[in-house]
């Protein structure tokens, strides 16, 4: 079950980067396929600087340092994802709506 929960988490988060897509300026369009590489570079780019600087710096951190890391995270998967383009403030803006949707949407399968 842990496997098919992971499967929804990354369906989910590429759905999220779709929608943000349409509502964030500075924040290319995605189809799915790119949301879902986004999602996955997005989740890799995240373990490692979880690696290098600690839990308490990862993207899932509590406060301004985590949604500022989460900012940078999303800001540097353009450079993987090919037809992702973000700008500073798209990356802040998209940041602070996957934060919203992240603590509204539950993606735990129970």
């Amino acid at each position: 079950m842990r496997f098919m929960g992971t499967v929804v988490r990354f369906i989910v988060a590429a759905i999220v980067l779709m929608l943000v897509g349409y509502i964030v300026p500075g924040f290319s369009h995605l189809t799915f396929g790119e949301a879902l590489v986004a999602a996955l570079a997005i989740a890799a780019v995240s373990y490692l600087i979880e690696l290098a600087l600690g839990r308490r710096n990862s993207t899932y951190g509590r406060g301004i340092v985590g949604f500022l890391v989460s900012a940078v995270v999303i800001w540097l998967v353009q450079f993987i994802v090919p037809g992702m383009h973000v700008s500073a403030i798209g990356a802040l803006l998209a940041a602070f709506v996957i934060g919203v949707v992240d603590l509204l949407v539950p993606t735990a399968v129970r």
